[in-house]
């Protein structure tokens, strides 16, 4: 997005809240709440700044693996407000094995046992094939019930008309599966493609939420 964007119309504020690894410790369950995650350098700390319109709310970082917290973000905290939280990535490859168990439990104990977890965006890279590990951790949501849409992101690196052809590719791949898709959101953080849509989703799902007292 252009320098000093503003946040989209659906965000007014934004402000970081907590970070942590133990899901015993995470914010009381009294919003509703929209977990972002995918594989390491999906673009998933680009993403949640131009949603925002804050450059520096989620660090971007060079190396893939970075994020181990499990971050916190209220979003439009004075009027209608919700969680947004930024998960470590998955399918890192440099981080020792201990290290990936250890994240990919406490990841899976958040997905299961989050009360107030309304859906989870999965980020997908739309350059690339549908990806094993994309496919296994969907495949997982699906078998534990657990809600999520697709997102793909930096459409803007593929040329006109390349996407709907990668699309259907994944698309296909995708239905050896499942017998239909999730929704699918086409974002790019540069040009601001397709994050209004996301957004409409995020309040359209905050009208079923039924808070846990």
């Amino acid at each position: 997005m252009a320098e000093g964007a503003q946040p989209l119309k659906h965000i007014r504020t934004a402000e970081f809240v907590v970070s942590n690894t133990d899901v015993r410790r995470l914010p009381d369950p009294h919003l509703p709440e929209y977990a972002l995650i995918g594989r390491s350098n999906v673009g998933k700390s680009s993403l949640i700044n131009a949603l925002t319109g804050q450059k520096k709310l989620a660090k971007v970082s060079v190396t893939p693996g970075k994020t181990q917290l499990i971050n916190h973000f209220v979003i439009n905290k004075n009027s209608k407000p919700w969680y947004m939280v930024d998960l470590p990535g998955y399918g890192f490859a440099k981080v020792p094995v201990k290290e990936k168990e250890k994240w990919t439990r406490f990841i899976r104990t958040y997905l299961k046992y989050r009360e107030n977890l309304m859906c989870v965006l999965v980020l997908l890279d739309c350059r690339h094939d549908a990806q094993k590990v994309d496919l296994e951790f969907m495949e997982w949501l699906g078998e534990h019930g657990i809600p999520f849409v697709m997102v793909f992101t930096k459409l803007d690196k593929l040329k006109k008309g390349e996407w709907e052809t990668k699309f259907k590719k994944y698309e296909a791949k995708m239905l050896e599966v499942w017998e239909a898709l999730p929704q699918v959101f086409a974002t790019s953080s540069d040009s601001g493609k397709g994050l209004e849509e996301l957004l409409d989703f995020v309040e359209d799902t905050n009208v079923h939420f039924k808070p846990f007292h």
